[in-house]
């Protein structure tokens, strides 16, 4: 079965993120507004990083949430499975890109299992690499495809006013426009393949128990006989 068709989660991605574009946004001003407070930016970070859970389970987005005392309990682990992945990725980057990109792609869904499932770090980074098994080149089709389509619009736009204007200062403009528009696809996107990904396979109707089959009539006779006797 495949779980992530590749137009319609295209499409998919970008209407749950239009959709949810302006809480979306709220979240990231408010996090980088206070991304400077010690201690208090760990437990934004992790709310942050539950952000495409929102979305999976169609709650409001109130951007005040990344401040709730859950987050931050949840620190210590949190931490324990970034240096595990940060480390293990730079490890993969010294070999080449390439295993560094694969192995991203398969632990991408560890944080959110951790948050949402209260899996320990390694067993979030083993279910992850598990769930995302035949599914890391779609996935990195799906966010290549999705990055060429707004850096297109980019290219088409700035050309456009470099070429009448030839200012670049609006090419800036663009590009910072691109990329708030950019921001919330990319979560929604991230927020579907968890979805599909983690979605467990609808059971199989299990066969119906077949009838017995009548006894046949000489059988009945034969017993009905031997009872006579």
């Amino acid at each position: 079965m495949n779980k992530l068709p590749f137009k319609e989660t295209l499409f998919e991605s970008c209407e749950l993120g239009f959709k949810n574009i302006l809480p979306i946004l709220g979240v990231m001003v408010l996090y980088i507004l206070t991304i400077w407070i010690p201690y208090i930016n760990i437990g934004t970070t992790i709310a942050l990083e539950a952000l495409p859970l929102k979305l999976v389970k169609g709650e409001e987005i109130n951007p005040l949430y990344i401040f709730e005392s859950k987050y931050r309990k949840l620190m210590g682990d949190y931490l324990i499975l970034f240096v595990i992945e940060f480390f293990c990725l730079i490890a993969a980057l010294c070999i080449l890109i390439i295993p560094m990109y694969v192995l991203a792609m398969a632990w991408s869904l560890a944080t959110l299992l951790f948050i949402d499932k209260g899996i320990a770090p390694l067993d979030a980074l083993r279910k992850s690499n598990e769930l995302t098994y035949g599914y890391k080149w779609r996935m990195f089709w799906i966010s290549m495809v999705l990055g060429l389509i707004f850096g297109l619009i980019i290219a088409i736009i700035a050309g456009l006013f470099i070429a009448v204007y030839e200012n670049y200062f609006l090419y800036g403009i663009c590009y910072a426009i691109a990329l708030i528009l950019f921001i919330p696809v990319a979560v929604a996107m991230e927020a579907i393949f968890y979805r599909e990904l983690t979605k467990e396979e609808e059971p199989k109707a299990e066969e119906a128990p077949k009838a017995e089959e009548a006894p046949k009539a000489e059988e009945v006779k034969m017993e009905e006989v031997k009872t006579e006797e």
